[in-house]
């Protein structure tokens, strides 16, 4: 399952340059002015993995291949985007195709940066990105034909509950903060409207906001809380992201402890955008290869070994797995099976998060 996640914001908030600390090289191009992003970069990174080594060397291979994110750094938006202003709707379209959204907003202080505003508000910054993607989705669905005479039920149901979407959108509510059933979301995924895809606010500071981190903590939730908004959100300094990346891992942990930091950033948001999505990690082990596979929480062993190849699903009979502590501590599949610490489970089995799975597959 890919990963997909957009990078949405103001001109010079900082996309570009967390972008780039994401990757861990220099591809975007980030400049002083409005609108120097012309195409989104897509840039595919690893998830950063501290499992695979450990499985690797048991099982004796040198091939390790992580899970992915796919990162998409998209040109600034302002008011007006969903009119055509700035760059207008070709970058709302790249959102569309997203996962979810990283909305990056601005709460450092610099007067060698410009501000497309000319001063810094971050509540009036996220409702300015948040009316434009809200008018996006109106348009979209005020575009859906009424149903025909010979509409099915199913139709009819779907066309109501667009009514009630637009009647949301109407009044500046995104849809991911409308009251809507599981089965209701379903029913117009179709539409693939930017305001149903989930957020993760990150805000840009300062070092010295980085330094009081305690405060601008509250401040951030101060902000969040006003908009409605869950408090889902990570606070970093993308200019110093960049800088830790030079710097030998001694130096890196010392840097860390300096901001009061578990990790860095990269790997925080990684977490966090698993977290939002709802996905997991399942891992293989064997002597070609060790490998982690995003799937989504909550399926069944039938379903997830379609990760793998989607012929696994149709000819699924069992599925060998064992949790990664328990792999580890039993130095493998061969003493692990030994002991009775293997589980064979069937396709209705439920993968849990770091479960080591090896399918049984007929011909």
């Amino acid at each position: 399952m890919k990963l997909s996640i957009g990078i949405v914001g103001l001109p010079n908030v900082g996309k570009s340059t967390l972008f780039n600390a994401l990757l861990k090289r220099q591809v975007a191009n980030v400049a002083n002015y409005p609108f120097c992003t012309i195409e989104p970069n897509i840039g595919v990174i690893e998830v950063p993995d501290e499992r695979l080594p450990v499985l690797a060397k048991i099982v004796g291979t040198e091939k390790i291949i992580p899970a992915v994110v796919e990162f998409y750094d998209i040109a600034g938006l302002v008011k007006g985007a969903s009119e055509g202003e700035g760059l207008g709707n070709k970058f709302l379209s790249h959102i569309r195709e997203v996962a979810a959204i990283i909305h990056v907003v601005r709460l450092f202080e610099d007067n060698n940066i410009v501000h497309v505003s000319n001063y810094i508000d971050p509540v009036e910054d996220i409702k300015t990105i948040t009316t434009e993607l809200v008018l996006a989705d109106l348009s979209t669905v005020t575009k859906q034909p009424d149903p025909r005479m010979n509409a099915t039920k199913e139709e009819r149901n779907t066309y109501q509950i667009i009514q009630e979407v637009k009647k949301g959108l109407d009044k500046g509510i995104p849809v991911r903060l409308m009251s809507l059933s599981p089965e209701e979301i379903q029913a117009i995924s179709s539409l693939n409207l930017i305001t149903a895809k989930p957020v993760l606010y990150v805000f840009n500071l300062s070092e010295s906001q980085l330094e009081d981190f305690q405060n601008t903590n509250n401040k951030i939730k101060e902000v969040l809380s006003k908009l409605g908004e869950p408090p889902d959100f990570i606070a970093l300094c993308a200019r110093l992201e960049n800088e830790i990346l030079s710097l030998s891992e001694n130096e890196q942990k010392e840097f860390l402890k300096h901001y009061r930091l578990d990790d860095i950033g990269l790997n925080r948001l990684i977490k966090q955008a698993y977290k939002l999505l709802g996905l997991i990690s399942m891992l293989t082990a064997g002597v070609k290869e060790v490998r982690a596979w995003t799937i989504p929480s909550g399926i069944p062993a039938q379903e997830a070994s379609g990760v793998i190849h989607t012929d696994f699903i149709k000819h699924f009979i069992k599925a060998d797995l064992i949790s990664y502590q328990k792999f580890v501590e039993y130095g493998g599949w061969a003493k692990a099976r030994e002991q009775g610490q293997v589980q064979t489970v069937g396709k209705e089995y439920i993968i849990q998060e770091g479960e080591v799975v090896e399918f049984k597959i007929g011909v």
